[in-house]
């Protein structure tokens, strides 16, 4: 099977797999939304985002490392995996010792214990699930991740709806999801068999950490763009109503509706990032990261064009506004919060070059700059506009990392950007979202039209890439 055959047969076992998956966490948000206020919803993102924080750091990195070096041919399997499972063994036990100072932090206090097991069977779970990728195994990495979100969503249902939990009811959902799916996959997959201490490798442990470690602060970083955003927001003082724990959950709901964007980015992500590593050094490289990259953007342009014309009933249908009508409001955030998300995903596809080529150190300063001028922002923007200062801050933090790695990332492999499409494409995004914050007169027809126009503009190219690969 050739590179594009390879890279549409996994993009379609990877969509069939995670659609199903992604539409229940859809219907987790209309959960939470049921029975979360938005001030209690807000410190459930904290600790979530605090969850995001802890996992990279105590695990190095390692489930990055495991794709990489598991798909390189050169290394043996047994010594990937049981390499990367005592490193992190290290890591979990550092964070045990570390565990009472995390009590300190007053939205983590009281969520301690939880926490720690939230970060611990999260990290099982992605040292699975990554060495299944590297083995091949992609329609059981498909298929565990429509079972581990069917789990999340009925343990949601039992800690949340039926025993009324709240927060504690949302981390021991994620708990018992995650560990049940990490089961799942070392039984079904035969994982015991490629674990003994005895194949762990000094040489190896520096590897796979010299390649790792630029990730652990990459990770943070990108936590942090996100964490703080809600951080300021909750504690900053702004205008009235815009900032504080309601605003927090306003921002944190309005965030929910762009992972439809995400969504479509994940499953083709998951596939490409394996062919970006197979293909490395190959005879074409330029060429195919081209073909693919111009495809992936006519996709995310039009996907992003419709979810801007659509915010407002598909915010009705995710939100709950009967039990909490303050939701009604958090629409008026989304549109530029799509076009974040969007820049989010470009940033993603030129991070693989980084991880194929292994340099992954510029993968960390780059994601600095997006860090440093996300903060810078957020302080400046919320304090004089609240919740829409922090969405502008989000979008020019994303773009200036896309600026950035669009030069950077292609001096080690080099392939022809449409810039042109790029700027005019973004552009039309801009103006559909002030129409969808401001709501002018006939604004609807407007956004209409435009969607039909970027869909017109964007769909030919989109088709001619897909020919071309049909014909390989």
């Amino acid at each position: 099977m050739n590179k594009y055959k390879n890279l549409a047969f996994n993009t379609v076992i990877f969509a069939i797999g995670t659609f199903g998956s992604k539409i229940l966490t859809l219907f987790l948000t209309r959960l939470y939304t049921t029975y979360m206020g938005a001030d209690i919803l807000g410190s459930k993102e904290l600790i979530e985002a605090s969850a995001a924080f802890m996992i990279p750091v105590f695990s190095f990195s390692m489930s990055d490392a495991i794709l990489r070096f598991g798909l390189d041919k050169e290394y043996d399997k047994r010594q990937v995996f049981s390499t990367s499972i005592v490193v992190q063994l290290f890591g979990l036990f550092v964070m045990l010792l570390l565990s009472p100072l995390f009590s300190l932090i007053p939205f983590i206090k009281g969520y301690t214990p939880w926490l720690m097991l939230y970060v611990c069977t999260s990290v099982f779970r992605l040292t699975c699930a990554n060495f299944i990728r590297a083995k091949g195994y992609v329609k059981l990495f498909a298929f565990d991740g429509m079972l581990a979100t069917l789990t999340l969503f009925i343990f949601n249902i039992i800690f949340i709806s039926k025993l009324d939990l709240g927060i504690k009811g949302f981390m021991i959902a994620m708990i018992l999801s995650d560990f049940c799916s990490g089961l799942f996959l070392w039984k079904l997959a035969g994982l015991g068999k490629y674990f003994s201490l005895a194949y762990a490798d000094k040489d190896l442990i520096h590897s796979m950490v010299r390649f790792s470690l630029p990730l652990i602060p990459t990770a943070v970083m990108w936590t942090i763009t996100g964490f703080s955003d809600r951080i300021l927001i909750k504690y900053v003082d702004g205008p009235a109503g815009k900032t504080g724990d309601t605003a927090v959950g306003l921002y944190t709901a309005a965030s929910k509706i762009p992972n439809l964007i995400s969504m479509v980015s994940t499953i083709f992500f998951q596939a490409w990032n394996m062919s970006a590593i197979t293909e490395h050094g190959n005879k074409g490289e330029g060429k195919f990261y081209a073909t693919v990259y111009s495809a992936y953007q006519s996709i995310m342009y039009i996907a992003s064009a419709f979810l801007i014309l659509l915010v407002q009933p598909v915010s009705r249908i995710l939100l709950n506004y009967n039990n909490h009508p303050e939701y009604s409001q958090a629409y008026v955030y989304t549109p530029v919060l799509v076009l974040s998300v969007l820049m989010m995903c470009f940033n993603l596809f030129f991070s693989s070059i980084y991880t194929a080529s292994k340099h992954t150190k510029n993968s960390f300063w780059t994601s600095l700059v997006s860090m440093v001028l996300n903060v810078v922002l957020n302080v400046i923007l919320i304090k004089k506009f609240g919740v829409h200062g922090a969405v502008a801050a989000s979008f020019i933090s994303y773009l200036a990392c896309y600026l950035i790695r669009v030069v950077d990332a292609r001096r080690y492999i080099y392939f022809k950007v449409d810039h042109t499409k790029t700027v005019m494409n973004l552009s039309i995004l801009m103006g559909m979202s002030l129409l969808a914050i401001n709501q002018p007169p006939y604004y609807v027809p407007i956004q209409l039209g435009i969607t039909v126009f970027i869909t017109a503009v964007n769909f030919p190219e989109l088709m001619a890439t897909v020919r071309k690969l049909l014909r390989r």
